[in-house]
């Protein structure tokens, strides 16, 4: 008994080409990010105030940093339009990418994606003079929702696809038309698609360029990318006017 449980100790699961674990089955993390954000809506439609305490606006960086976080999490509560298409949007991406990555590599791109959604946010919103307070300006204007993560999750598919030499046309062409439509489509954060976007493709090539042989150094990496986003937000929050900071 004692040798097959050394046995086991020693046998190394089998893992993808990208170095995830291979998981057969469901995308079991990508239903329960739908299920988690379905709830979530559920809870804006009982408790009202639940959006405006957990949704985020770049001047609220300084002193409630965990909403850069939080409002990944949360949907417009006018209409289930919003949360739906992103649901959708959400199973087609981890379709792929959760057994290609392994599900916690998928998890952890996924929130790094949505950080970085949020950073794109602060470091893109425009900033009025400080006489204007009004909120009709980026840096005050609170957003929700997940669009920055799975612009992400789209991000990485298209490095992993190429990597695979599996065409990527369609992909660039979703990445495009949902960066180009922020800019059409009044009331959606582009800066917060875009940046999703661009922290995808370099958590897509982490994992396809170091891949299995290098599996290890995937943690790493994943990491210096989250303490460089940090450092950017620090970075912008500073060098906005404290009036601005503080939205006097």
């Amino acid at each position: 008994m004692d040798c097959i449980r050394t046995n086991s100790k020693t046998v190394r699961r089998p893992t993808t080409v990208f170095g995830g674990r291979l998981a057969n089955g469901r995308p079991v993390v990508t239903i329960a990010l739908m299920v988690v954000c379905t709830v979530i809506w559920g809870l804006q439609q009982a408790f009202p105030d639940l959006t405006a305490d957990f949704w985020y606006a770049p001047v609220e960086t300084g002193a409630e940093p965990y909403r850069m976080m939080t409002a990944t999490f949360l949907h417009s509560q006018s209409t289930p339009t919003h949360l739906l298409f992103n649901m959708f949007a959400l199973y087609i991406g981890g379709q792929f990418l959760e057994p290609a990555l392994g599900r916690a590599r998928f998890l952890v791109i996924y929130l790094i994606c949505g950080f970085g959604g949020s950073v794109g946010y602060a470091l893109l919103a425009s900033t009025p003079a400080l006489t204007d307070t009004s909120g009709s300006f980026g840096w005050y204007s609170p957003t929700v929702g997940a669009s920055g993560a799975i612009m992400g999750l789209f991000g990485a598919a298209f490095v992993a696809n190429r990597r695979l030499g599996v065409p990527v046309g369609g992909l660039a062409a979703i990445l495009g038309l949902n960066i180009v439509i922020g800019f059409v489509i009044p009331g959606i954060a582009w800066q917060a698609h875009l940046g999703g976007a661009v922290v995808g493709l370099i958590c897509g090539a982490i994992a396809t360029y170091l891949g299995r042989d290098y599996r290890q150094w995937q943690w790493a990496a994943y990491a210096a990318v989250t303490v460089i986003l940090v450092a950017l937000v620090v970075v912008r929050y500073q060098s906005v006017p404290v009036r601005m900071v503080v939205g006097l």
